[in-house]
């Protein structure tokens, strides 16, 4: 399963019980809201962490391979047999 959409769903799930929990709680709809949405992201900060990680390792590979598409694409638009090292940093 693609990253990104392991690491969202994650975070939603832990809103919704979050949220759940709180609902017998006798306090405002929005602060409920608003402490399950602390709350998750409080423990999602901690407990998703590797699939955090995933996330971001995947969207840099993804900019980094744009990139290098890009380069390749103007050198060939420029005319040139060969395309520029791309600088990593």
């Amino acid at each position: 399963m693609n990253p990104a959409v392991k690491y969202t769903l994650a975070r939603l799930g832990l809103f919704v019980l979050i949220f759940a929990a709180l609902l017998p709680v006798p306090m405002d709809i929005f602060l409920k809201l608003i402490l399950a949405l602390a709350f998750s992201a409080a423990i999602s900060w901690f407990f998703l962490r590797t699939w955090r990680d995933q996330m971001a390792q995947q969207l840099a590979d993804r900019v980094d391979k744009r990139r290098e598409d890009k380069a390749r694409l103007r050198s060939a638009l420029a005319g040139e047999d060969d395309p520029p090292a791309t600088a990593k940093g």
